[in-house]
C-alpha cells in the first residue's frame, strides 16, 4: 500500500528488516461482508482504463499547449510562465522556469505503465530543464515537487535500468540535478534558529544583494518541517555527507528545524502553531490543527520513522497524535484550537487539506477516527460535487475554491488497502465520476473557482497530475498489475516513490534522542503494526457501523418521511423531571412513550419506562448563515467622480465602516512590498493615505498592523488570485490571525483580483486616485430616499396629449403625462430641475442629462460592466 506501519525498534536492525517486510495483509482478511456489492475485475479495469484516459488528456495537454513552462493554463490553452501572466501573491511560488509539471509527473508515468513516455519525458528533463534561474521560488514547494519529483524518477529509472528491460543508457543524470538543487536550497537554512526561510533565490540564494529575498520573518510549521525525507533520500542515495549532516548534526540545517518545531510546542498541549518566526522561534499564529500551515509536519515525523528507522521520530509523533485526539478531533471533525488554551476552538470552519489526515490515520493504525472523518469528507463531496478549500462545522461552503486537490483521494486510498471494503472503490468511482463531469474541459482539467457556481479557474496544478492520477490508478489497481511491488516504496506528501530500503542503508543518527518526552498513553499500536484481527475481532462490519452513524450528516441523500408528530426518543430517568420541565418552557411537549403509543403497539413496538415522545410545537429552522454586508470602493476624484463603483467585501476587525455615516476618504497608495509581509519601505508615501496590498503570503491582520504602524488610514486589500470577481464568487469577511485585533482601527476592505485590476489601473494611469470606502447602501451618488423608497401599488394610465391641450409654460411637443388614481401619492418633480445640468459620458464628453439621470449619477452601463456595481 506504499506506506506500511514498520515496526522497527532501534538497535535491533535483524528484527528492523523482518518487520519491515511486514505488510498489514491480515487488514484483507475481512473485505467480504461489507455494504455494497462487490465491485467486479471487469468493471474495475474499466474505471482504470478511463482514469489513464483522463491522464492522457491532461498530460498530453501540457505537453502540447504548456511545455516547457511550469504549468497548464486549461482555459486559455497556453502555459504559465512566470513574469508573462498576472501576479498571484504566493500561489506562483512554486513556478520557477524548471519544467515542474513535467518533473512533478515523471514518477506518475511509470506507476502507470507508461514507459515509453516515461522514458521520452527524461530525456526532455535531461536536455531542456535548467536549475540555476533568477527566480525566486518556495523552499518547501520546490523540495516537495521538484527535489522530490527527481528523486522519484532517478529510483523509478533506476529500478527499470537495473531490470535490464529499459534506461540501459541512463547515468544517474536526474540524481545529479537532484544535488545540485539540493545545494541550491541549503542557503535558506542561514538563519540563527535553524529554521529555514520560506523562499531562495536559485542563482543567488537568500542574503545576496541580488536575491530580492531574505527579508521574511514568518514560514509556515509545515514549511519548516517537511524536508527531511527528501533530502535524508538525497544524502542515501547521493552519499554526499552535506546532506546526511543536516539530519544528523544537531546544529546543521533541516533535522535542527525539526528540533526547533518540537522545542518550540506548547509543553502543555504538545501542540505547535501555524506561522513561526524564522528568526527567534516564537510563534506567529498560535491556532493548530491538522489542515494548512501545519499538515505534512505530523505526516513526516510518521514517515521519517518508516524511511530512516529513528525512533525519536515515533516517539515526537506519538506525542503529538494523542494532543491531537484529545484537543482537536472531535470526531468525524478535526478543529482548530488554541495551542496554549486548547479547549477553545479558534474557527467554525476547517480546510480541505485536513483530507490527508484519515490516511495517516491508517498508518498510526487508528482506522475508527479514519472512517468517520473519512466519511464526513465524503458526505461533503456529495452536498458540493467536490471539497470546498474551506467549510463550515455546519457543512457549508466557506471558501468556494477547488485546485483539484488530492487529499481526499489520497485517504480514500488508503481506508480501502486497509480494510479492502469495496465501498471506497464506489467513493473513488465517484472522484473520476465528478473529476470528468465538471472539471474536464478541451485543454486539460481546470480548477474549480467556486463548487457552488461551477465555475472554473484557469489553472492546473502539477499535484493533479503527480498526486491525483496516482492514487485513483492505484486504488484501482492489483498488484500483479502493476510494473513494480509498491509496497517497497514510501509515499512523500507529493506522492513521490522513495525506497524503503534506504532506511537500512545507514544506522540512525547517534544522539538523536528526544529530550524528556511528555509521558503518553501507549496503545496497541504505538510501536507494533495494526492488524485486523484485533481491531476487528468477529465483527467484519466494524466498518460500516462506524460509516452509518454519519450517512446522513450533511442532510444529502436522506428520505423524508412525513409524520404528523415526528419525535425523537430522549433516555429521561423517571424521577428526572427537570429536564423536561425545562422543555416544556421552551415549547416543546413531551408524552411518555407508552401512553403515546397506547392501542398503536404494532407500530412502534414496546414501550419503554421512561422514554417520552416528543411533539415538536414548532419547527426549529437551520441557523442562517451569517450576513456578509457588501460595501464599495468608489473613484470620486476626476474624470472619475463616483461613476466606477466596485463592490468589496468587509472585515470582521478594524474600524466598523456601517457605523460611519459618510465612510472614509482618501487616496490610495500602493504599497511596498506589495504584500505588506515585511517592513514597509514607502511608510513616509503611505502615511495619511489608504494603502492598496496584495492578498496571500500573510495574515490579513499582520498586514493591516505593519500598514497602521506606517500612518496609512484604511486598507484595499486585492486578491491574489487571477479572474477572481465579485459577479460570479460570493464576499466574504476576512478574519483576524486567531488572536486579539482590537488594537487594529482602521478600515479594512476587500477586492476580487478583476475589481481590483480596476482600482490599480487607475492609479497608473493617474497621479491621484481618491476613493471612498462605504457601505454599499450607502454609495454616493444613490437617491436611496427617492429611488429605493417603495411607492405602493398604484394604477398608472397615461395617454397623448394634443398641442391643442398643453397648458401655458408648458414645453412644447408630444408629452408622456401620468394620471395617479391614488391621491395620496405624490411624485416630487426633482427630477426636472436636474436637466440644465451637464453629465459626463463614458467617453468624457459634456452632453445634456438625460431624464432621471444627474450630474453625479453613472452613465447606462450593460449588467456585464465591469465598471458597474454587480
Amino acid at each position: 500500500m506504499g506506506e506500511k506501519l514498520f515496526c522497527s525498534p532501534q538497535g535491533s536492525p535483524g528484527i528492523a528488516v523482518m518487520l519491515r517486510a511486514l505488510l498489514l495483509t491480515s487488514l484483507l482478511s475481512w473485505a467480504s461482508g461489507q455494504e455494497g456489492p462487490t465491485m467486479l475485475p471487469e468493471e474495475k479495469t474499466k474505471i482504470r482504463d478511463q482514469i489513464v484516459e483522463m491522464f492522457d488528456h491532461a498530460y498530453g495537454s501540457y505537453m502540447k499547449y504548456a511545455y516547457p513552462a511550469d504549468e497548464l493554463m486549461p482555459l486559455s490553452c497556453r502555459g504559465r510562465v512566470r513574469g508573462l501572466e498576472p501576479n498571484r501573491g504566493d500561489i506562483d511560488d512554486s513556478l520557477g522556469k524548471f519544467s515542474l509539471t513535467l518533473i512533478d509527473t515523471l514518477d506518475t508515468l511509470v506507476v502507470l505503465n507508461k514507459l515509453d513516455e516515461f522514458e521520452d519525458a527524461v530525456r526532455r528533463t535531461l536536455k531542456d530543464v535548467r536549475l540555476d534561474n533568477d527566480v525566486v521560488v518556495s523552499v518547501f514547494e520546490t523540495n516537495i515537487r521538484v527535489l522530490g519529483g527527481l528523486l522519484g524518477a532517478h529510483v523509478m529509472a533506476d529500478m527499470l535500468r537495473q531490470r535490464g528491460e529499459r534506461m540501459q543508457w541512463y547515468g544517474d543524470e536526474l540524481l545529479h540535478m537532484a544535488k545540485e538543487l539540493g545545494h541550491r536550497l541549503l542557503p535558506a537554512f542561514n538563519t540563527t534558529s535553524g529554521l529555514p526561510y520560506p523562499r531562495v533565490n536559485l542563482r543567488y540564494g537568500v542574503l545576496n544583494p541580488l536575491s530580492r529575498t531574505g527579508t521574511e520573518s514568518d514560514t509556515c510549521t509545515a514549511c519548516a518541517g517537511t524536508m527531511i525525507l527528501e533530502f535524508a533520500a538525497l544524502s542515501r542515495l547521493s552519499g554526499e555527507a552535506v546532506f546526511e549532516m543536516c539530519f544528523c548534526d544537531q546544529q546543521e540545517n533541516a533535522r535542527k528545524a525539526l528540533d526547533v518545531l518540537w522545542e518550540k510546542r506548547q509543553r502543555g498541549s504538545d501542540l505547535v502553531g501555524t506561522v513561526i518566526n524564522i528568526h527567534n522561534g516564537d510563534w506567529v499564529r498560535r491556532d493548530s490543527g491538522v489542515g494548512a500551515g501545519i499538515d505534512s509536519y505530523y505526516e513526516y515525523l510518521m514517515k521519517a520513522y518508516v524511511l530512516l528507522g529513528d525512533n525519536v521520530y515515533l516517539e515526537r509523533f506519538n506525542t503529538h497524535y494523542s494532543a491531537i485526539m484529545k484537543y482537536i478531533s472531535q470526531p468525524p471533525l478535526l478543529l482548530n484550537v488554541h495551542m496554549h488554551n486548547p479547549t477553545v476552538s479558534v474557527r467554525s470552519w476547517m480546510d480541505s487539506l485536513l483530507a490527508f489526515f484519515p490516511g495517516l490515520q491508517v498508518l498510526r493504525g487508528d482506522l475508527k477516527p479514519a472512517i468517520e472523518t473519512h466519511e464526513m469528507l465524503y458526505q461533503v463531496t456529495k452536498q458540493h460535487k467536490f471539497l470546498p478549500e474551506a467549510f463550515t462545522t455546519e457543512f457549508r461552503v466557506h471558501w468556494g475554491q477547488h485546485p483539484l486537490r488530492p487529499e481526499f483521494a489520497e485517504s480514500t486510498y488508503y481506508l480501502y488497502k486497509a480494510t479492502g471494503d469495496p465501498y471506497y472503490l464506489r467513493v473513488g468511482q465517484s472522484i473520476v465520476e465528478k473529476l470528468n463531469a465538471h472539471a474536464r474541459v478541451p485543454c486539460g482539467f481546470a480548477a474549480m473557482q467556486d463548487v457552488r457556481t461551477g465555475t472554473h479557474e484557469d489553472r492546473m496544478d502539477s499535484f493533479f497530475l503527480a498526486e491525483m492520477f496516482k492514487y485513483l490508478y492505484l486504488l484501482f489497481s492489483e498488484k500483479n498489475q502493476l510494473h513494480f511491488d509498491i509496497d517497497d516504496y514510501i509515499f512523500t506528501t507529493e506522492a513521490h516513490l522513495l525506497p524503503v530500503s534506504l532506511s537500512t542503508s545507514q544506522p540512525p543518527c547517534r544522539g538523536n534522542n528526544t529530550e524528556a518526552p511528555t509521558a503518553v498513553e501507549e496503545d496497541l499500536f504505538t510501536y507494533s503494526c495494526p492488524s485486523t484481527q484485533t481491531l476487528f475481532p468477529n465483527n467484519p462490519s466494524f466498518a460500516k457501523t462506524i460509516r452509518d452513524s454519519y450517512k446522513y450528516l450533511t442532510g444529502v441523500g436522506r428520505a423524508f418521511h412525513a409524520s404528523p408528530d415526528r419525535g425523537i426518543e430522549l433516555p429521561l430517568h423517571d424521577h428526572g423531571m427537570e429536564p423536561v420541565e425545562f422543555l416544556r418552557s421552551m415549547g416543546i411537549s413531551l408524552t411518555p412513550l407508552n401512553e403515546a403509543v397506547a392501542g398503536a403497539t404494532e407500530t412502534h413496538g414496546e414501550a419503554h419506562k421512561g422514554v417520552y415522545r416528543v411533539k415538536l410545537v414548532a419547527e426549529v429552522t437551520q441557523t442562517p448563515e451569517e450576513e456578509v454586508v457588501p460595501l464599495i470602493v468608489q473613484l470620486i476624484s476626476p474624470p472619475f467622480l463616483g461613476r466606477t463603483v466596485l463592490t468589496a467585501g468587509p472585515a470582521k476587525f478594524g474600524m466598523d465602516l456601517i457605523k460611519q455615516e459618510h465612510g472614509v476618504k482618501g487616496s490610495i497608495v500602493k504599497t511596498s512590498p506589495y504584500t505588506a509581509c515585511g517592513p514597509i519601505e514607502n511608510a513616509e508615501e503611505l502615511s495619511g493615505h489608504i494603502a492598496l496590498a496584495l492578498r496571500g503570503d500573510c495574515m490579513f491582520a499582520a498586514k493591516a498592523r505593519r500598514l497602521q504602524e506606517a500612518g496609512a488610514i484604511g486598507v484595499i486589500f486585492i486578491d491574489h488570485r487571477e479572474g477572481s470577481n465579485s459577479a460570479a464568487t460570493p464576499l466574504f469577511q476576512m478574519v483576524g490571525d486567531g488572536g486579539s485585533t482590537a488594537d487594529i482601527t482602521i478600515p479594512l476592505v476587500f477586492l476580487f483580483s478583476q475589481e481590483g485590476a480596476l482600482l490599480t489601473s487607475a492609479l497608473e494611469d493617474h497621479s491621484n486616485v481618491d476613493v471612498l470606502m462605504l457601505p454599499k447602501e450607502r454609495q454616493l451618488g444613490k437617491r436611496a430616499d427617492k429611488a429605493d423608497k417603495p411607492l405602493g401599488k398604484m394604477n398608472i394610465k397615461f395617454r397623448l396629449a394634443e398641442e391643442g391641450e398643453l397648458e401655458e409654460g408648458e414645453a412644447r411637443g408630444p408629452t408622456l403625462k401620468f394620471v395617479l388614481e391614488k391621491g395620496e401619492v405624490v411624485l416630487e418633480e426633482e427630477e426636472y430641475r436636474q436637466q440644465g445640468d451637464s453629465c459626463l459620458t463614458a467617453g468624457g464628453d459634456h452632453v445634456p442629462c438625460s431624464y432621471g439621470q444627474t450630474a453625479a449619477s453613472p452613465p447606462f452601463h450593460s449588467p456585464n460592466d465591469p465598471n458597474t456595481d454587480p
